[in-house]
């Protein structure tokens, strides 16, 4: 694939698209417990959710379950680390789908149905979800807590897909 600065000339159009979803925002306020998921660039939101909590010096309980393809891809990697660290009332979890440092001992799968009760609260702890990634990741996560029982009406999606394709 090459990179748009090699292929754009002025005057080309672009169609740019925002995030598909809804009002998808934390604040302290809001409670918890906080379930964070996210695929890749994902992450982004719920890391603005995290630094908030942080710098509120809230005991929310929170979990992030956050898949990436590759240990080195995990954005935010040290920051998550350092949080989850620092708070014993936060619990990081990663998954690497496809590659994966030979001392590693975490999940080795995409996000699924049999992922989240070994990660998540249970449904009758009510917890305040968040979920931003790709698509295909954003509707297998909602439709798995839906079948485990959580409330629709606490998860909230955000899901991106790339302009002019499909998902």
């Amino acid at each position: 694939m090459t990179s748009l600065t090699d292929v754009l000339i002025v005057g080309d159009q672009l169609e740019l698209r925002g995030p598909i979803g809804g009002y998808f925002t934390w604040r302290v306020a809001d409670g918890g417990p906080l379930l964070l998921i996210a695929g890749g660039s994902g992450i982004v939101p719920l890391m603005a959710m995290l630094r908030h909590r942080a710098a509120q010096t809230s005991n929310v309980p929170a979990s992030v379950l956050y898949s990436s393809r590759a240990f080195e891809e995990i954005i935010y990697r040290q920051e998550l680390a350092q949080l989850a660290e620092a708070d014993s009332t936060l619990l990081v979890t990663h998954t690497l789908t496809r590659r994966q440092p030979p001392e590693w001992t975490g999940y080795r799968r995409r996000i699924d149905r049999a992922i989240l009760p070994e990660v998540a609260w249970p449904p009758s702890e009510a917890p305040l979800t968040f979920v931003c990634g790709p698509t295909a990741l954003v509707e297998t996560v909602a439709t798995a807590l839906n079948k485990l029982g959580h409330d629709t009406l606490r998860v909230k999606t955000e899901h991106f897909r790339p302009c002019g394709g499909t998902a």
